[in-house]
């Protein structure tokens, strides 16, 4: 299993937030190293381009230092049956299964997410947990 965790879109978008404790937290998580997947890498352009209006420029900055920080897993064919494994499973959609299974495919028993189910195990090995989660106990 791989020591590092695995990183979701919304977590390397947060490096982009004007919401400072977030994106201190994701600098942190990023800092640490990690594993993200193409799909990752492509559905950040996507949301940096359209939604941030950010130039090309600036999001293949964005993304150089994403990819150095981070191990990059390959999206394969395998990568998308085990994806679809996980939606009929667990109900997630598509693109949150092939997040998903690039983790597991990964060997990762962490994957950071605010979008999923904090806690939640899929198959033996690997935990949802959200990094932004407020301790209950503050």
């Amino acid at each position: 299993m791989s020591a590092k965790p695995f990183l979701d879109t919304n977590i390397v978008l947060y490096l982009l937030s004007g919401d400072a404790t977030k994106a201190n937290q994701a600098e942190a998580l990023l800092a640490q190293g990690g594993t993200i997947s193409v799909q990752v890498l492509s559905e950040a352009v996507n949301v940096m381009t359209k939604k941030l209006t950010m130039d090309l420029d600036e999001v293949c900055d964005v993304l150089a230092g994403v990819r150095y920080a981070c191990d990059v897993q390959p999206v394969t064919i395998e990568t998308h049956d085990q994806a679809l494994d996980i939606m009929c499973r667990y109900g997630f959609s598509i693109y949150d299964s092939g997040i998903i299974a690039a983790a597991a495919g990964a060997g990762c028993t962490t994957l950071y997410s605010e979008d999923l189910q904090d806690g939640q195990r899929i198959g033996p090995d690997l935990t949802i947990t959200n990094p932004f989660k407020q301790d209950s106990a503050n």
